[in-house]
């Protein structure tokens, strides 16, 4: 299984498909074949290399809420109150 992670994009590679990404200090190259070009500051959904989908800011907040308690989770600091506060509402 493989997890997409958001990224920013920050600069393109020449005329090609290729675009640099940012997320944190994580810098990547990825493939912008699948979405084309995007201006430089859009959040895509990254995988393996290949931007697959642009990000929203809404679906980028839920996005970095789940990462983040999946980080806690893993350090074990995880209380479920604390996270998918837009749960309940649904």
């Amino acid at each position: 299984m493989c997890l997409s992670i958001p990224m920013q994009v920050v600069s393109w590679e020449g005329e090609g498909d290729f675009a640099w990404v940012e997320r944190g200090e994580r810098r990547e190259r990825i493939n912008m074949m699948l979405l084309g070009a995007q201006p430089v500051g859009t959040w895509v959904l990254t995988s393996l290399g290949l931007a697959r989908e642009v990000v929203e800011p809404e679906q980028l907040a839920l996005i970095e809420e789940a990462l983040s308690a999946l980080a806690a989770s893993l350090e074990g600091d995880y209380a479920a109150e604390a996270y998918f506060q837009d749960l309940p509402a649904r």
